[in-house]
């Protein structure tokens, strides 16, 4: 037998437990605590670790992260060697795409606008844009970037997408490295954030950015909201730079009842719903990544230290 560490909701966790007892019962799922066996084991599921973890849990051979991203993860805590898996299923994957396409459809089609319009009680029609006339760019060709332009195929969009290596990928024109970032930024109407956050990233979308991209652009950022500097959003959205934005994250979560960019007529704020992690799908990701451990091979999505994601 063979313990996993479980340190995250316990509602969802309830699904963890079934999915454990039904399809790996030689896995034993065990809720978290500070003492015992659990200190013991070899595995450890959570969103962030505990503090020390490297005499918290004297055995553990993979740590399991309940996100897709990592940029919150404190490095300095996880021993050196050890894999760190990031979260990577079907579904999460899928409810990404489903955000994206609905964001970029709602700028395409001047929601933003209507909801302010509504809200001020004016009645005010806008002309209606072919979708092969408004050009979409995706920024991050990760799984969840590729899956996003995949979903948007069908409706038209020229699409293009930018990476920090090349990826190539049908019907979409790439681009890759600062080198070619003016390029993609010239043709991208709407831009759609799906970057991982480290050190290059963070702060990316800013002024000088924002001054690259056609006037009147419109973004989507569902990567972090460390990839913003939102003061220059907020001044590009004002000076008509940008015509609007649709947000699902912010710098600071949740927001403050005053801040700005919740009351911005030309933007739509979601509070980091674009995607969840699904609880069956993402205990098979761990029961799939400790059998191929136990079988001597890496661990899929583990997680590459030295570029963050």
């Amino acid at each position: 037998m063979t313990l996993v560490a479980y340190k995250s909701d316990p509602v969802r966790g309830a699904i963890w437990h079934e999915v454990f007892r039904r399809e790996a019962p030689d896995l034993v799922l065990t809720d978290w605590s500070t003492s015992g066996e659990v200190a013991q084991a070899p595995y450890l599921v959570a969103w962030t670790p505990p503090a020390d973890l490297g005499v918290a849990m004297p055995n553990l051979r993979a740590f399991f992260c309940m996100g897709a991203g990592t940029d919150h993860l404190p490095w300095a805590e996880f021993p050196p060697g050890l894999p760190v898996v990031r979260m990577v299923d079907e579904a999460l994957t899928q409810s990404m795409a489903e955000y994206v396409a609905m964001a970029v459809l709602m700028l395409h089609r001047d929601m933003a606008s209507y909801r302010a319009d509504q809200a001020a009680g004016r009645w005010s029609a806008r002309p209606v844009r072919a979708a092969a006339d408004r050009r979409v760019g995706v920024m991050g060709l990760g799984v969840m970037g590729q899956a996003a332009l995949q979903i948007l195929k069908p409706f038209g969009f020229p699409l293009a997408g930018w990476s920090a290596s090349r990826k190539r990928i049908d019907g979409v024109e790439t681009f890759a490295g600062m080198a070619e970032l003016d390029a993609f930024l010239d043709r991208a109407d709407i831009l759609v954030c799906l970057l991982p956050l480290t050190s290059e990233t963070r702060g990316l979308l800013d002024a000088d950015l924002f001054r690259k991209l056609p006037e009147g652009a419109m973004l989507v950022n569902a990567g972090r909201g460390g990839h913003v500097v939102e003061g220059d959003l907020l001044r590009a959205l004002d000076e008509g730079r940008l015509a609007s934005a649709v947000l699902d994250v912010l710098l600071s979560e949740p927001p403050s009842a005053d801040d700005p960019l919740l009351a911005h007529p030309a933007v739509v704020v979601t509070p980091h719903v674009a995607s969840a992690t699904h609880p069956a799908g993402a205990a098979r990701q761990v029961i799939a990544g400790i059998r191929a451990q136990q079988a001597g091979r890496t661990i899929p999505h583990t997680v590459d230290r030295t570029q963050g994601y």
